[in-house]
């Protein structure tokens, strides 16, 4: 069976770090995720990515979930952070989920599994929007 990358979700991750960039792809890949793997180093790159200016990432995510074209867009959260204040002002901004980052490859290879699994085979998400011309 041929994959056709046209019609893979694009799955965009956010990470300054090379060394968790370079093991998220390796899990991707032997997981066997079917997507568009993509990386930004930081919001930035994140921000340009999406044609939209410079936010931090709270901000970001509010403005993609207030966008027409964009809010459909799944936000997984894959953080340092366990406190709980950011758990629910992820939450309450409409991040999709809300991950720790996994202290070993083994376990993040095991999130991405479970990631793709159901992201990009299990649940039924809605159409890709046509984007708007800029």
């Amino acid at each position: 069976m041929t994959t056709d990358l046209r019609r893979l979700p694009t799955v965009l991750v956010a990470e300054d770090d090379p060394d968790d960039r370079d093991l998220t792809r390796e899990a991707f890949a032997a997981a066997r995720a079917a997507g568009d793997l993509r990386f930004v180093e930081d919001g930035q790159e994140l921000l340009d990515y999406l044609n939209m200016p410079r936010l931090d990432g709270r901000e970001a995510l509010r403005q993609i979930k207030a966008d027409p074209d964009l809010r459909l867009m799944r936000v997984v959260i894959l953080t340092t952070s366990r406190a709980s204040e950011d758990i629910v002002a992820a939450y309450d901004i409409s991040a999709s989920s809300y991950i720790t980052k996994p202290t070993s490859y083994r376990h993040l290879l095991s999130v991405i599994e479970s990631l793709a699994q159901y992201w990009l085979e299990v649940v039924e998400l809605p159409p890709a929007r046509s984007p708007r011309a800029t």
